[in-house]
């Protein structure tokens, strides 16, 4: 028997059924992966589905071989990948999405026997992936990280500061001029990370319970990292406000206290793909001359 196999045709059926799978992991993890790296990590992966085509050995070790090499690359391509445990979740949900799709697909042969032939076609395998792939994304297995603990790391100036943190679904503080969500800082903390460097900062309004409204000042940080489930979310110019008490007494993550509370907006903000602040934020968020314009 004679087959027939077209490399360009099969090249470009993988890297579209990869970008729909690397979309929905994207998804699950609020979408930390950018357009450009989702294209370069499918076209990775389906370079790697090509190599049992040119190698030479056993078939079952050459198909391994790609399969392991392409799921590898446009994983860590598309990911930034800090540790193994993030690697293996995301591996993890790869798998939960390539067989829900891959089950879905063959259900479909098999109960439409009359369009077997269309299904099993180039556009068929798409145009019915791209189906699944919708169903999945309504229906996606994602992080859910309110109210819950986790580990934070703020960066300023070459610092880091690693600290026990609440994603607390109660704070929803915002900066009011860039509208960016704003965590709370315990005053110890700030104090290690700034050293005395105050500045000038922004007026952040809160209510709370005991005390109608008040007032905390609010700092630009320039990174912040949270490491939850396995995962490592980055994000950039974070404001936070610093706290006049002790956020907690008690045991958080890793028999510290927790020092900071993070706003579920940031991440909701992330997942949504939205700019966290408006677009000249670049100039008027900077801990420079700009910023005491509208600082106190």
């Amino acid at each position: 028997m004679h087959y027939e196999l077209y490399v360009d045709s099969l090249f470009f059926m993988n890297f579209i059924m990869n970008l729909y799978l690397l979309i929905l992991v994207d998804r699950s993890i609020l979408r930390t992966a950018p357009l450009w790296r989702l294209a370069l990590g499918a076209a990775v992966g389906a370079l790697g589905f090509l190599v049992p085509l040119w190698g030479v050995g056993p078939a079952g070790l050459r198909l391994a071989a790609g399969m392991g090499l392409g799921t590898v690359g446009m994983l860590c391509i598309t990911f930034r990948i800090r540790s193994l445990r993030m690697f293996l979740r995301l591996l993890e949900r790869l798998a939960i999405y390539s067989f829900g799709m891959g089950g879905a697909l063959l259900f479909l042969i098999k109960r439409l026997p009359m369009a077997k032939e269309t299904l099993t076609g180039l556009f068929g395998v798409l145009g019915a992936g791209g189906l699944v792939f919708l169903l999945l994304g309504r229906f996606r297995h994602g992080m859910n990280l309110n109210d819950c603990l986790c580990r934070a790391t703020l960066c300023r100036n070459g610092k880091r500061l690693e600290v026990g943190a609440l994603v607390d679904s109660g704070n929803s503080l915002v900066e009011p001029i860039s509208k960016k969500p704003v965590c709370v800082l315990d005053r110890g903390a700030f104090e290690m990370l700034w050293e005395g460097e105050d500045g000038t900062f922004r007026a952040i309004p809160y209510r709370s319970i005991g005390k109608k409204r008040g007032i905390m000042p609010g700092y630009l940080l320039s990174g912040l990292e949270l490491e939850a489930e396995g995962m490592s979310l980055y994000f950039k110019d974070v404001y936070v406000a610093v706290s006049g008490e002790e956020i907690s007494a008690g045991e958080g993550v890793d028999a510290e206290s927790v020092k900071m509370i993070v706003n579920p907006g940031l991440l909701t903000g992330s997942r949504k793909g939205k700019p966290l602040g408006r677009r000249d934020e670049g100039k008027d968020d900077s801990e420079n001359s700009v910023t005491g314009q509208d600082a106190v």
